[in-house]
């Protein structure tokens, strides 16, 4: 597996720990959006899309974020015992969309996509500065 592109969308004023949008290709054809580069302990790591995860009403059907206490259609009570939860046990929230399987694959992904935002960085910094990021889809339009 080869990434043959990095497109990064660095966030303005990030007061919080979310640094930066990216995208990746994969041997030219295969692109995986939206993956988020988030400052940690020991510097920026890439996360992977998600999305968030919902649960449904037992009386209505209704879907309902998962932290809901009652049901937002019909009131009913929600039952949470049923809810997935992380080895911790706490309540998990999100659900990746696309992950690498193994650590070799999670480390090419990583050191690649940290080092094309360490270099946007960079090209923010020069004048007339233009994102690439939002430019994606646009070769589909060119052919």
């Amino acid at each position: 597996m080869e990434i043959t592109e990095v497109r990064v969308k660095l966030i303005e004023n990030a007061a919080e720990r979310l640094l930066a949008f990216c995208s990746i290709t994969i041997d030219s054809a295969f692109v995986v959006r939206d993956l988020k580069i988030i400052v940690g302990p020991t510097g920026p790591f890439v996360a992977m899309p998600s999305r968030k995860l919902s649960s449904h009403c037992h009386a209505c059907g209704f879907k309902n974020p998962l932290r809901a206490c009652y049901c937002n259609q019909c009131g009913k009570k929600q039952n949470d015992s049923h809810l997935p939860r992380d080895d911790d046990g706490r309540l998990r929230l999100y659900a990746d969309i696309a992950h690498p399987i193994n650590a070799p694959c999670r480390e090419l992904i990583q050191s690649r996509v940290v080092r094309e935002y360490e270099a946007e960085i960079v090209r923010a910094k020069q004048p007339g500065y233009m994102s690439r990021y939002d430019a994606i889809g646009d070769e589909e339009h060119r052919k």
